[in-house]
């Protein structure tokens, strides 16, 4: 270990502080070396390069925001559930917002499969959406639309592009409502 404390960990950790606090466009391995007070070299022992600190990030994130999700939903079903996951969504993209664009990032399948993370995410997701019972290919439809949804609404709130005067709780309230009264009447396709 070298003088400044260095650990993998320590530096994906570093890296999340500096991707929630500057952008992950910010996150590079000079600005990290820079931030613990040594050469680029220092790190490259503990980290193979830039794409290895992005994919350690966006696992790292994966499983912070699985955790939050999770907590959201203990015990709650339905319409519930739906809010709570919403809810959660929302907050961690806006209170997170460069562990959460990490966890945006496109990574290798294999890489996806193998991320616990990764995993929970989409097992919670079913989960949340399990009492609207939509067969194939209608869930994948319903959780495209969830994930736009959500995703659009933090990113222009984080942004501060909503300026109507009507208060953006009230509307991401309604917005959620309304996304459980479409998929509990979910349009059902042909081949379902």
């Amino acid at each position: 270990m070298s003088r400044a404390g260095l650990t993998p960990d320590r530096i994906v950790e570093a890296a999340a502080e500096l991707a929630d606090s500057a952008g992950l466009d910010q996150v590079t391995v000079s600005a990290l070396a820079r931030g613990f007070g040594v050469k680029d070299a220092s790190l490259y022992s503990h980290i193979r390069g830039l794409d290895d600190l992005r994919t350690r990030l966006a696992l790292r994130s994966a499983a912070d925001f699985a955790d939050r999700l999770g907590e959201a939903l203990a015990g709650r079903a339905g319409e519930q559930a739906l809010t709570a996951f919403a809810d959660a969504y929302r907050t961690y993209a806006l209170t997170h917002p460069g562990g959460y664009a990490a966890t945006q990032l496109r990574l290798p399948p294999d890489v996806v499969a193998a991320s616990p993370g990764h995993q929970r995410m989409i097992g919670l997701t079913a989960s949340m959406l399990h009492s609207y019972a939509l067969p194939e290919p209608d869930l994948t439809d319903a959780v495209r639309l969830l994930r736009s949804t959500f995703h659009g609404f933090a990113a222009l709130e984080a942004t501060g592009s909503f300026g109507h005067p009507r208060a953006v709780p009230e509307s991401w309230s309604r917005i959620t409502a309304a996304l459980h009264a479409l998929l509990t009447d979910w349009p059902r396709t042909a081949d379902a």
